[in-house]
């Protein structure tokens, strides 16, 4: 039989309780998405993470932490990393402006943002952000809003590699999201359901750009819960023509696809209808997905109920025995790439550390 792990799920408290012991060691499971409300300090998130290796090695540890308002862990030593956007306004800043200010400035500081967020998080334990943010910046989304670099493609393209570069030096993989681009819509897709109503051309020439620019270092993909009607009738992230057809085919993308949060109001309604989680997950990883990600609903089982986490490891498990399902040996294999091949280095020495030290220059 093929192995394939491809729910990434989440856990309600500061340590692993024996419901999420059982869920974690479930073969289907293949990764934990961190948030806010585990956290209380290092040691604390250090020995969770522990924990969490014990029961499975290959487990994916998982956290959105990208900088700026999007920063789980900010306590207890974390560094108060800055909103994608202020490398922006570096890149477009005149040298007398600012002690570091131009282009070739904010490239680095990018890679010394990268190095830092990646080098703390793996010195506790955590493999994988979902970072950096590739989405365009309109001026119009919430939700994006200063998540972005900038308007500019290749400002972003650049400033995103440098990241990466920086993220690699950590060993740490990355994640560009939210593809094509979430950035010209105005919906919140956490609580809406967008529409981009632009042609596929205006798209691929602006917003889907970096992913081609960036298609051989970007190590993994989320596509935006974003519907656009003149590609496909479905959103991104469950359209076979956008993962498939686009960014595999046409951008030449190899890395791992996760879905978004399947909990979102972007990701229930498919077709015009109504779906529950076990047929969203179906979609996604019919559509090209690797891995899907349900986030913040342990917190309504974590009173002993059964929630929407068995039902999708068991719905998921009954869709494989029917046959409606088939894991991927690619899949799999694209899921354990991204966990780290180096030894982290630990929070002590990471604090003496020559080049930690000078990125924080470049941070600050």
């Amino acid at each position: 039989m093929t192995f394939h792990a491809p729910l990434v799920i989440d856990i309600a408290g500061l340590a692993l309780t024996k419901q999420d012991r059982r869920r974690l060691k479930h073969p289907l499971v293949g990764g934990l998405i961190l948030f806010a409300r585990n956290w209380q300090d290092r040691a604390q998130l250090t020995a969770l993470c522990h924990d969490i290796k014990k029961i499975r090695a290959d487990l994916l540890i998982c956290v959105d932490h990208e900088g700026g308002r999007v920063q789980r862990f900010k306590t207890d030593g974390f560094t108060h990393l800055p909103p994608m956007r202020a490398l922006g306004d570096m890149w477009m800043a005149q040298p007398k402006a600012n002690r570091h200010a131009g282009p070739m400035d904010a490239t680095n500081a990018a890679t010394a943002c990268g190095y830092v967020l990646g080098a703390e998080l793996r010195a506790c334990g955590v493999d994988l952000s979902f970072t950096p943010v590739l989405d365009l910046d309109y001026g119009g989304s919430s939700v994006i809003g200063d998540r972005a670099f900038a308007r500019d493609p290749r400002v972003v393209a650049l400033l995103a590699k440098s990241l990466m570069h920086g993220l690699l030096q950590s060993g740490m993989a990355n994640c560009g999201k939210h593809f094509p681009g979430h950035g010209f819509v105005t919906a919140d897709s956490h609580t809406a359901v967008p529409v981009d109503k632009r042609s596929l051309k205006a798209i691929l020439a602006d917003d889907a750009a970096p992913y081609r620019w960036l298609s051989s270092v970007t190590r993994s993909v989320m596509p935006a819960h974003v519907i656009y009607p003149k590609v496909d009738a479905r959103p991104a992230g469950f359209s076979h023509t956008w993962l498939n057809g686009i960014l595999r085919g046409q951008l030449g993308f190899g890395g791992a696809i996760f879905s978004d949060d399947l909990s979102m109001a972007g990701a229930r309604v498919m077709d015009g209808q109504p779906v529950g989680y076990t047929q969203a997950a179906l979609a996604a990883l019919t559509a090209g997905c690797d891995m899907v990600l349900l986030c913040n609903q342990s917190l309504a089982s974590s009173e002993g109920g059964g929630g929407a986490i068995d039902e999708l490891i068991d719905g998921l498990t009954e869709a494989q025995v029917k046959g409606d399902w088939q894991p991927s040996e690619a899949s799999e294999l694209r899921r354990r790439a991204l966990l780290p091949l180096s030894r982290a280095v630990d929070w002590d020495a990471l604090m003496v550390q020559p080049a930690y030290m000078h990125a924080l220059d470049w941070i600050a």
